[in-house]
């Protein structure tokens, strides 16, 4: 689940969520986030621990838009 938002002008971030059960391991978990940031440039944004031990992890990744240049023939 991607969802996009600018939090100033100019700047703008892609986030997704990620829920990790309370049964992967430590290690399992980093090298998840790991791979997804060094493949997609994801960067940790939030975690939020559940009651019953969920882990809701939020990652976000800046977009950048490229400029539109325009030619005009003289």
């Amino acid at each position: 689940m991607s969802q996009r938002r600018a939090l100033r002008p100019g700047v703008e971030y892609e986030y997704d969520q990620i829920v990790v059960s309370r049964e992967l391991s430590r290690n399992v978990v980093t090298r998840m986030l790991v791979e997804r940031a060094e493949t997609g440039g994801w960067e940790l944004d939030r975690v939020r621990i559940t009651p019953d031990g969920i882990h809701r992890v939020q990652l976000r990744r800046k977009i950048i838009r490229q400029q539109q240049l325009f030619w005009f023939a003289s």
